[in-house]
């Protein structure tokens, strides 16, 4: 059974989940799957390993369930592997790099909320000449339409070539902000999520389970 964080916490605050015929009575409950039965609404929900997907998303597809013009990034990923993902963020259509695919809501959550500042690092391919962007980033760029976004790092790799660490999602967030100090973005990579690195091994349109250290790593354990 799929439902979201505010369906899930509805249900318990009604009295509709048991674990081990034990009513929860907060969504902050532990259970062990392994050893324990949970129930809704009287029925046993039954449980399955949490599935964490590392994609290498090319450009020309869209971070979508489904499009009517154009591919998917669920379309790259084997049929049998499908069932109940979600992407954790997005990637525009032009942009390429790591996407994390999921069944799991609460590391989408975790991921993704504003509140956690989660490190996003990308690669900026730029026409024109930016000003001042060192200072500019570090004190939190302000986007054209007056909004300020959190501190973030620019490091320069080559003329037109730099490396961005930002803590937040807006929409098209990398480009507005390369725009708001001069530049145009012609090609963007995401290189990294939390800690977790695009495998270099894996080739644009593949994608591979994590492993448990690399969840490890996304869920902040050692």
């Amino acid at each position: 059974m799929g439902v979201t964080r505010k369906e899930a916490s509805l249900l318990i605050r009604r009295r509709r989940v048991s674990c081990d015929d034990v009513a929860v009575r907060t969504a902050a409950s532990h259970v062990d799957p392994a050893t324990q039965v949970v129930r809704v609404n009287g029925e046993v929900v039954a449980w399955h390993a949490r599935r964490v997907l590392m994609l290498h998303k090319p450009a020309g597809v869209v971070t979508a369930n489904h499009d009517e013009h154009d591919r998917t990034v669920f379309d790259l990923v084997p049929p049998d592997l499908r069932r109940d993902l979600v992407a954790v963020g997005r990637l525009d259509k032009d942009a390429t790099g790591l996407l994390l695919l999921t069944d799991d809501g609460a590391l989408v959550h975790a991921l993704t909320h504003p509140k956690r500042g989660i490190e996003k690092v990308y690669e900026v391919t730029y026409e024109g000449t930016l000003v001042d962007p060192e200072a500019r980033f570090a004190a939190g760029v302000t986007l054209a339409d007056g909004t300020r976004c959190r501190p973030a790092s620019f490091e320069a790799l080559a003329p037109g070539r730099c490396r961005l660490v930002v803590h937040e999602g807006r929409y098209h967030q990398v480009k507005r902000m390369i725009a708001a100090c001069g530049g145009h973005v012609t090609e963007l990579h995401r290189a990294a999520v939390g800690g977790l690195r695009l495998d270099p091994e894996l080739a644009p349109g593949a994608v591979r389970p994590l492993t448990d250290a690399e969840i490890d790593a996304l869920d902040g354990r050692d």
